[in-house]
């Protein structure tokens, strides 16, 4: 399978060379040339998410240099555990994505792009800056899957004051061969800049650069596989599809749920929960899209005004918004409607959440109940990253797990770097 531009005005890549260069010079999204159908016969109903994974993923490596390797890839990516767990309300579950490395479901992506990325870099003798711009979760997954790897340099660029304690604390605790860097802007800054960057043929010259945001196949592709194994779990269960309510900013995990769905899994209704940052849901109400300077909440993983992926959604329907409109629902979610579900869910019911996916759960409070229909919200962080938030809130202290624990032991330094392309170019161009 070849991939293009979703600008159409620069060569369609193989899939390692998609992978390899993050953006597409034109300055688009790859995406494939077509999705392919996918038979659910060919599913392993006993199989775990790698296998699942290596199903799902292998008609986008066909004919690819990594072919062989997927294997391999998935099992080394997919060892977390993604379980579906029931909420109180009898029509719903939580999809729990966080119980990777940095307690985010950036890890599964991360990992997987790690995976690809390290196999392709053999033999290469020129170092690989890999730029990743953050609102919160992204650059701690990535450092944590390439942390110590040869051959590799991780830049991770974060708004400043715009994340959590514990967000930025792992941010800058890796060191080696992965540096932070304090933007005194927003999320949104930090995207441009690093599209900015590897969009500039002079520097790649220089400095050979790839991407590890959303905007990268290495890391949208294995986020389809989480969707892909809760959903057949649920069809082998119940012969039914599965709805979810997916708490999104930048869109590259709804997207990964649109492709699923569109490959012939079994999923139904997809509702996208968005914070105060109203770009997608004025677009799917019928107004024009219109991206803007983002806006600081609470979810601030989703304090995003202006979805790279966007790109991606036009191209799955063609350029069709009425389609796209027909195919999606958002809705937006304030600061106090997050504060107050968190709290509410947390006296009546015992399910302590993050601000992210507490999002997705005022989102379920608004959704109809249907007969033998069931909605899984989309759990995407711990909610021991949000302590600031939750532990006033709740009135208690939040149990660290371990792998975050001990990643708060460690010392943590971030760089500060103004809202500026040239003195951002300049530093990476500096050994």
């Amino acid at each position: 399978m070849h991939y293009p531009s979703t600008r159409g005005r620069a060569p369609a890549a193989s899939l390692s060379d998609a992978i390899a260069a993050g953006l597409a010079p034109d300055g688009g999204l790859y995406v494939p040339g077509q999705l392919p159908s996918i038979d659910l016969a060919a599913f392993d109903p006993d199989g775990d998410l790698a296998a699942t994974a290596t199903t799902l993923l292998a008609p986008f490596f066909a004919g690819d240099a990594l072919v062989d390797a997927l294997p391999a890839i998935c099992t080394e990516a997919f060892t977390l555990d993604t379980p579906l767990r029931p909420l109180a309300r009898a029509d719903a579950l939580l999809l729990e994505l966080f119980h990777g490395p940095t307690a985010a479901f950036k890890d599964v992506g991360a990992r997987f792009l790690a995976a690809c990325l390290c196999r392709l870099r053999q033999g290469q003798s020129a170092p690989l800056t890999i730029l990743v711009a953050t609102s919160g979760d992204t650059g701690a997954a990535v450092g944590a899957a390439f942390h110590g790897q040869p051959g590799v340099r991780v830049v991770i660029l974060y708004p400043d004051d715009r994340v959590s304690p514990r967000q930025a604390h792992q941010l800058g605790c890796f060191g080696d061969n992965v540096h932070a860097l304090r933007v005194a802007g927003s999320f949104d800054d930090c995207q441009r800049m690093v599209k900015t960057a590897l969009n500039d043929a002079r520097l790649q010259r220089e400095v050979p650069l790839s991407s590890a945001n959303s905007i990268s196949l290495g890391r949208l592709l294995p986020q389809m596989s989480y969707y892909a194994h809760a959903a057949l779990g649920w069809w082998h269960a119940h012969g039914r599809p599965l709805d979810f309510i997916i708490p999104t900013g930048n869109l590259g995990n709804a997207q990964a749920c649109l492709w699923a769905r569109a490959m012939g899994l079994p999923i139904g209704e997809i509702r996208l929960a968005c914070n105060a940052n109203a770009t997608l849901p004025e677009f799917f109400a019928g107004a024009d899209y219109r991206p803007r300077d983002a806006t600081a909440t609470l979810a601030n993983a989703m304090d995003v005004g202006a979805p790279s992926n966007f790109e991606r959604l036009r191209w799955l329907f063609h350029g069709d918004d009425d389609a796209l409109r027909r195919a999606l629902r958002a809705t937006s979610i304030d600061d106090a409607t997050i504060r107050a579900t968190l709290l509410r869910h947390a006296r009546e019911h015992g399910e302590v959440v993050c601000p992210h996916t507490a999002t997705a759960l005022a989102v379920l409070e608004q959704a109809p109940r249907r007969d033998g229909r069931a909605w899984a919200v989309v759990a995407t962080a711990h909610p021991a990253k949000f302590e600031l938030v939750l532990e006033p809130l709740l009135g208690h202290s939040l149990a660290v797990p371990p792998a975050l624990a001990a990643m708060l032991q460690r010392p943590s330094h971030a760089a500060s770097m103004p809202v500026d392309d040239q003195a951002f170019q300049q530093w990476l161009r500096t050994p």
